[in-house]
């Protein structure tokens, strides 16, 4: 592989109850581990969903099935299917983003692997992440202490850095999750937009990084 002239950092826009970034999670794990301490990658949140409150509809459910199977097909990991069969379920992010966020300023190294257990909760175990005690299990899995996690997760600050993030995930142009950047003097550089295979992705951050060069 070759050696980059510096450590590029990665911009991994996702969301934590996104069924592609939980397919595609994996991908950046491995990519990371690869490259060693010669990578960083920076999780951002994206809007999907949030703040939304009526229950899913019948023909959202069956959509969300339909993505379900489609990303089971391309990343083998298990789903609970039992999710469908929930009543006035509302599929609002806000929560888990807010958690993910508040993960990422109290254990920043660990940003990656808290997203990797709050996708696997929701998808695998089927923890509703839509509520805060089942965000603190998870936290807590990674030494955060409930009370801990509670004052930064109910915080103003974080709702309002929330909706800033958002809202730069927006000026970038991530409109799909999940997508993968290079940031660089010049900005965000697009790399991969959807789920990829980790030999795409790596083709796609070599191309860009001989072009830098």
């Amino acid at each position: 592989m070759m050696t980059a002239p510096q450590s590029p950092t990665l911009l991994y826009v996702t969301n934590p109850m996104c069924a592609w970034c939980y397919g595609f999670t994996p991908v950046m794990r491995r990519l990371k581990a690869l490259w060693h301490n010669r990578l960083q990658v920076k999780v951002l949140i994206g809007d999907l969903q949030a703040y939304a409150t009526e229950p899913l509809q019948p023909e959202e459910k069956e959509r969300l099935a339909v993505s379900w199977h489609r990303v089971q097909q391309r990343a083998p990991l298990p789903f609970d299917f039992r999710f469908f069969l929930q009543k006035h379920y509302v599929y609002n992010t806000e929560p888990a983003c807010r958690a993910l966020l508040s993960a990422r300023l109290l254990r920043p190294v660990l940003t990656l692997e808290v997203l990797r257990a709050m996708h696997s909760a929701f998808y695998a175990d089927g923890l509703d992440l839509t509520k805060p005690y089942n965000l603190a299990k998870v936290m807590r899995l990674f030494g955060i202490s409930e009370n801990l996690f509670y004052t930064l997760f109910e915080s103003e600050a974080i709702m309002e850095q929330l909706e800033q993030e958002f809202q730069y995930v927006e000026r970038i142009g991530a409109s799909n999750f999940p997508s993968v950047f290079l940031d660089g003097p010049q900005g965000p550089e697009l790399l991969v937009k959807g789920f990829c295979e980790l030999d795409v992705l790596e083709d796609k951050l070599m191309q860009h990084l001989e072009r830098r060069a």
